[in-house]
Order: structure tokens, then sequence, then C-alpha cells
């Protein structure tokens, strides 16, 4: 990971004074790094021969450092859209330096991937992280398409998170595996095992609105947005006809309301919709476990399952 992180500020050099410094901040402000971590621990589990010792290959490096590049580019773009003054903690770019900057940046950390790839002719990598990205927007259209109406069914709701979350962390894996010159049968597994983690990550996400752990995001915030999460999907479907339609109704009309985000969550708990949201995460992450168990024994093998378990254990 140090290593990486020498190499990701490498790649994020750049002679417009301006750019670099805001190129510093975003490095500064660098969350959990569990992306380049699935990218590194994929990449020692796959490999063909694993030997312990050896040091992983360019690709690798790059590979995580293409991921985070236009990764990043989406994020500085989101809190442009969301309007959005802060990120973990931080203030964010637009906060900082206004919206055209912002937008700037971003074409410019998206642009610094691409060629990262180009230049080394690294051609597999560019085709699973532009998967990737073209998902991302895919679910995000989506999303904002079923909130205007707030139907969204299970399958629709899988369909999302599947593009907007999932995607990112089985490109993770998938790129892991063909950094070291997997086959693509394996390739394919590793990128399947990614999906169903992410799939688990994001509904621990979604419980999150709803519990009371001191966290990046404030208790309700779904709600408040609108955004139809698996609890909600889930309470609103065991509810009778005109519980359903009080309920839709005040998600629609909470204008961050306190009391009427409050009433959501007490329903939630009271249908279940907690219990089963719980019950379907663990499921997902058993799913990702028994894939991850036909790749050889090894350390990284090991490591990668306690990265799964961290990912739906953690309390922020």
């Amino acid at each position: 990971m140090e290593e990486f992180e020498h190499k990701f500020r490498q790649s994020m050099r750049t002679k417009a004074l301006l750019l670099d410094k805001i190129m510093g901040y975003i490095v500064k402000r660098k969350g959990k790094q569990i992306r380049p971590m699935f990218v590194f621990l994929t990449a020692r589990a796959t490999r063909p021969e694993p030997a312990t010792g050896d040091p992983l290959p360019d690709a690798s490096f790059r590979g995580a450092a293409l991921i985070e590049l236009l990764h990043t580019a989406t994020l500085v773009h989101d809190d442009v859209v969301d309007e959005s003054n802060y990120r973990r903690g931080f203030f964010s770019i637009n906060a900082l330096w206004k919206n055209k900057i912002a937008v700037l940046v971003g074409d410019y950390l998206l642009s610094r991937g691409l060629l990262l790839a180009l230049e080394n002719d690294d051609f597999d990598l560019l085709k699973i992280v532009s998967n990737a990205v073209r998902e991302l927007s895919e679910g995000e259209l989506l999303q904002i398409e079923k909130a205007r109406k707030l139907d969204i069914t299970e399958d629709v709701y899988f369909d999302i998170i599947r593009q907007k979350t999932a995607s990112l962390i089985a490109s993770c894996t998938a790129v892991g595996a063909a950094s070291v010159g997997a086959d693509k049968e394996v390739i394919e597994r590793a990128r399947l095992f990614g999906e169903k983690v992410g799939i688990a990550f994001q509904i621990k996400d979604d419980l999150f609105d709803y519990g009371t752990a001191e966290i990046g995001k404030p208790v309700g915030i779904d709600i408040k947005e609108k955004k139809m999460t698996l609890p909600l999907i889930y309470a609103l479907q065991q509810a009778p006809w005109l519980e359903k339609r009080k309920v839709i109704f005040n998600v629609k009309n909470n204008d961050g309301h306190r009391d009427r985000v409050q009433q959501v969550i007490e329903f939630v708990k009271k249908s279940g919709g907690l219990d089963y949201a719980v019950q379907t995460m663990k499921r997902y992450r058993d799913e990702a476990l028994a894939i991850l168990h036909t790749f050889p024994e090894s350390p990284s093998r090991t490591s990668l399952e306690a990265l799964i378990n961290y990912t739906i254990e953690r309390e922020k």
C-alpha cells in the first residue's frame, strides 16, 4: 500500500500549479483504501503460480491507480451534481474551488486514468474499468428515474446497486486477476466474487440509515433524499395498501422533516425490514466466500476473507 501511494501520487503529478495543489488535496483526504486492497489481494490470490514473497507486477499497481483515478473523477463530479460541500468529513473540491474547477478536475482525473492505461498498453484493464464506469452511470440514472415514482421493486433495486456499487468492487477484483495474467475463466470468477461483495457492502450501507452508530452519513439521509433502500422496499411489500400509501407520502414529502423521516424509520423497524436486509447481506457474503474458496489457499485468500467480514461488520 505504501508503494502504491507513492506511485499513485506520481501518476497525478502535473505542471499546472493549481491542479497540482488540488491533486495533493485529493491524495491527502483518501479514505479506507479498500479498492486498492481488493486489487492487490486478488492479484496475489489468483496468480497462476503464486509465490508468497514475489513482488506484484507493475500492471497491478497501474490497475489499482486506474480504478482510483476514474472513481475519484466520478466522486468529484457527483459532489457537483449533489451540491455537496463535504466528503468524508473534508470539504469537497467544489466547496473549495467552485463547480467549474471541480468539473475540470474530474475530467483531468478521467483523462489521466485513460492515458495511464494506454501508455502501457493495458487494454484489458482499461476495458474492465471502462465497463464499470459505464455501469456506474447507468445505475445512477436508473436510480434517478425510479426515485421520481418511488416504484422500485426488489429486482430493480438489485439492478441499481449491481451497477452503482458492485460494479466498482467487481472491477477491482477482475483487474487484480487480469494484472497477473490469469486466464479468462479465473478473471470472470474474480469479477463475480467482487460483485457479490459489492452488493453485501451496499446493503450494509443501507442499514446505516436506520442505525445509531456514528458514521460517515447522518441517519435517515437516504429517506430524506427519497432513495429506496432494501429495508424500506421489503417493509412496503409487507404493508397493507393504506399504510403503504401513507409511508410513500411521507418519503415523497418529507422535505427533511425529522418527524416524518422518523416515522418511516419506525415503520421499517416494525415491519422486519432490517432483519430481512441483514439476512440478504449475509447470503451475498456467503456466496462471495464460496467463490473465494475456489481459489488456492494462501495468506492473500485469508486476508480477502477478513476484508469481506470487515465490510459487513464495520461501524462506519
